[in-house]
């Protein structure tokens, strides 16, 4: 039975307790005999803020991404030119500045640039303190970095698997630990199954509050949000998304989009094979 909190006591979009983009992630960089890259993940997000789903922007038809109608940025995507990136953010209850600029627009920047990754972070380190806090992963055909404005900004992914939710990068949260481990026994397989990496995402089976970490939120609400997939009328997991990239340069991206209710919304899946260009 899924855990449902009905009332969401403590939630409230105004109060800029949560406001998340991608909530949970699993990587796995050069860990697989086809795969470079196998990337899953849910966004979380209040069921009001306006956003579409996966879709080739009009406004740059290189750019494969989900897109938030509200601030115009994104929470993950591609480019056709072999670049990925995806932020989430960092969980400090009651902590929020008006005015400051939206960490989505770090993804949709990172896409339409054509700097490296190295030379994005490089740029984004004096400004990374104008943002509320964030993690922000980038990715080109030389290297995967993971940046964050809370603690040590920078650094360098090696081959492995990665787990990521609102605190640093591989931090134990319960929900990110079990994710990852169900995560990696599915890629032990040569022939990955796309339906069992969506049922890891869909994954609402919540912790008892006595393993979780105190993040400053009412108790009630840390059970809430400690389950990978989370279902409420108010706030809750919007869409889970897959990314596969071979060692060809051949892409699929699976997207699921989901109501307050848990149900399924939208199914859609794009491929494309990388265009590089030269110099």
């Amino acid at each position: 039975m899924p855990f449902i909190l009905g009332g969401n006591r403590g939630l409230d979009r105004r109060s800029g307790q949560e406001n998340l983009i991608v909530c949970l992630l699993v990587l796995a960089l050069n860990h697989h005999p086809q795969y470079r890259l196998i990337l899953a993940a849910n966004r979380d997000e209040f069921h009001d803020r306006r956003s579409r789903p996966a879709h080739w922007w009009d406004d740059n038809p290189d750019v494969l991404a989900g897109r938030d109608l509200e601030a115009g940025g994104t929470w993950l995507g591609l480019s056709r030119s072999g670049r990925l990136a995806l932020v989430t953010n960092y969980r400090e209850p009651g902590k929020r500045e008006a005015g400051i600029p939206s960490r989505g627009k770090l993804v949709s920047k990172f896409l339409a640039s054509r700097k490296s990754a190295s030379e994005f972070a490089a740029n984004l380190y004096a400004e990374a303190p104008l943002y509320s806090g964030f993690n922000l992963l980038v990715l080109d055909d030389q290297e995967c970095l993971y940046l964050c404005n809370r603690g040590h900004f920078q650094k360098r992914l090696a081959d492995g698997i990665y787990g990521l939710s609102n605190h640093r990068l591989d931090t134990p949260w319960p929900k990110v630990e079990r994710t990852r481990q169900r995560f990696a026994a599915a890629l032990k397989s040569d022939k990955l199954d796309k339906t069992e990496l969506f049922t890891i995402l869909g994954d609402n089976l919540p912790f008892n509050d006595m393993v979780l970490p105190d993040t400053g939120l009412d108790p009630e609400l840390e059970v809430l949000l400690s389950t990978p997939f989370i279902i409420s009328p108010i706030y809750g997991t919007r869409c889970s998304t897959l990314v596969l990239w071979d060692y060809e340069d051949n892409i699929q991206l699976a997207e699921r989009s989901f109501d307050a209710s848990g149900a399924l919304e939208s199914d859609l899946s794009f491929s494309f094979t990388i265009e590089r260009k030269e110099d």
